[in-house]
């Protein structure tokens, strides 16, 4: 038996504002759409066509307030080529939340608070 992984799913209260967040900072591109019928949710899968894991971005139609990360002590992580650039471009940005010099890493929020990784490729 071999398991492969597919896809993280995070919880998102502005669909539009979180697609273009991942584009812009991660270079991430819609994939796959799933809408319910009724409209009451919908589920944006973004990824690259080099990696075929996602990160799947779901927004409910009723949720009107911030979902609650906890101790937010959970994050996606992002491996780069180039960290240089990557790390100018993101505090360009202005969404670097965390900095550790001394592992070489830095973490970005997205527009819900979730954490992501940077981290360069060694």
């Amino acid at each position: 038996m071999k398991f492969n992984l597919y896809h993280t799913c995070i919880s998102v209260l502005d669909l539009d504002k979180s697609k273009k967040f991942y584009q812009e900072a991660f270079g991430l591109k819609e994939v796959r759409r799933i809408e319910a019928e009724d409209g009451s949710f919908i589920l944006v899968f973004m990824g690259t066509d080099e990696n075929p894991y996602m990160i799947e971005l779901t927004w409910v139609r009723d949720r009107k307030e911030p979902y609650d990360l906890g101790d937010n002590e959970i994050h996606i992580g992002f491996r780069v080529d180039d960290f240089e650039a990557a790390h100018k471009k993101h505090e360009e940005m202005g969404i670097i939340c965390f900095e550790n010099p001394k592992m070489g890493i830095y973490f970005v929020a997205d527009p819900d608070g979730y954490w992501m990784e940077v981290v360069p490729t060694r």
